[in-house]
């Protein structure tokens, strides 16, 4: 008898493997040791489809942090909130109107620390596909799927760096047709893509 896992459960497997991630948190250093960290989580939502997606949002323009840039649903972790998990799937409610109740959390990928003060826990979650968003207009312009398979390819994973007061930041970029997506999102993008092939 051959036995088929669900993407849930490939997910599971490789969020629980021992594994140590090759993409440090604060990439190469470039977070301050003695920067205060602000707890923030993301939803790393996953569609169960044959050939999975992920959803991600571009931020508005006129956001005081990050505009205009592509990201995951998510945010700081407020005091009424249970865990990171639940910030995530509050901020996903939030934010494109994703239900909570939609999200089969699957668990947590290796945290980040941002330049920028936050220390963010990716929530790994699989939804059903084709589900109708509605972007909260003040945080998101646009809500979209990326083939999951492209944005997981080392291939597709470009090393950069740019000067960002007065310091060389180091950070990784996918492009994606016109979408650019990078800094934060792309770091956790790698390590996640190096905790499955750990796995595998």
């Amino acid at each position: 008898m051959t036995w088929v896992l669900s993407l849930a459960e490939r997910l599971r497997a490789a969020l629980d493997h021992p594994h140590l991630p090759e993409l440090l948190p604060g990439d190469m250093g470039d977070v301050p040791a003695d920067m205060r960290h602000t707890p923030a989580a993301v939803l790393v939502a996953v569609t169960d489809r044959a050939e999975p997606g992920l959803i991600l949002t571009q931020r508005t323009d006129t956001l005081r942090r990050h505009a205009g840039q592509i990201a995951f649903p998510g945010g700081r972790i407020d005091p009424g909130d249970a865990d990171a998990a639940a910030a995530a799937l509050r901020e996903a409610e939030e934010e494109i109107a994703l239900p909570r109740h939609a999200v089969a959390v699957v668990g947590a990928a290796d945290p980040y620390v941002t330049v920028t003060g936050f220390a963010i826990t990716p929530i790994v979650g699989v939804i059903p596909p084709d589900l109708p968003y509605r972007p909260n207009e003040a945080e998101v312009a646009d809500v979209f799927e990326v083939p999951l398979a492209f944005v997981l390819d080392t291939v597709n994973q470009v090393r950069a760096s740019a000067e960002w007061q007065g310091r060389t930041r180091h950070y990784y970029e996918i492009r994606w047709g016109e979408r650019r997506i990078w800094g934060a999102t792309a770091a956790m993008l790698v390590n996640l893509s190096r905790r499955l092939r750990w796995a595998a």
